[in-house]
């Protein structure tokens, strides 16, 4: 079993990388992916912390996209009402949000299994996220 520079597994600091980039937010997962990057040596760990940060950032960004979408709206309402007319699609913001709870839920599910994974040192495919992690780790 290999052993990080903090004298702890490098399976627990790939399972502390996700836990850490789910429950503590960019700051948490900034700083151990700059450790990991800076210090470790561990192939593996290294793809982990990059594809962890990645995941945080994807997840952010689709949830962002997807926000967007009542604010076109909304902003495209308040056009509206300078003529004094209205507009307000309601199925929309429903959409939205069974969109964005969808999206909450895989995120949650994908990260506890990705760092039950990571203590055998092992992984789940996500294809996009594996590609760009593959693409630029190498």
């Amino acid at each position: 079993m290999q052993k990080t520079k903090l004298g702890i597994s490098v399976g627990l600091m790939g399972f502390i990388t996700y836990f850490a980039c789910y429950f503590g937010g960019y700051i948490a997962a900034i700083l151990l992916f700059g450790y990991i990057l800076l210090v470790e040596n561990n192939q593996w760990l290294r793809k982990t912390a990059v594809k962890a940060l990645l995941l945080t950032v994807a997840f952010s960004l689709l949830s962002a996209l997807i926000g967007l979408i009542p604010d076109i709206i909304e902003f495209i309402g308040s056009i509206v009402s300078v003529f004094n007319g209205s507009f307000y699609l309601s199925i929309v913001s429903k959409i939205v949000t069974v969109l964005i709870s969808a999206i909450g839920l895989i995120k949650t599910v994908l990260f506890i299994v990705l760092g039950f994974k990571a203590l055998s040192q092992g992984s789940v495919n996500v294809p996009v996220v594996d590609d760009l992690t593959n693409k630029n780790t190498d």
